[in-house]
């Protein structure tokens, strides 16, 4: 038989497991970078469609 895997609750909530520390973002910048990358992409759809000239 194998070893117990029990796992209890972490005491840090804001912890992302096997992310390193100097790449972990508050939820804050998340959205606004995940807002940035959706409004680039719409004016890059927008451009091949040839609505906007830029």
């Amino acid at each position: 038989m194998g070893r117990d895997n029990k796992q209890g609750k972490t005491k840090n909530a804001e912890a992302l497991p096997q992310t390193p520390k100097q790449e972990k973002i508050p939820a804050r910048l998340a959205r606004e970078e995940f807002s940035r990358e959706l409004s680039e992409l719409e004016k890059l759809v927008l451009k091949r469609r040839g609505k906007i000239k830029k």
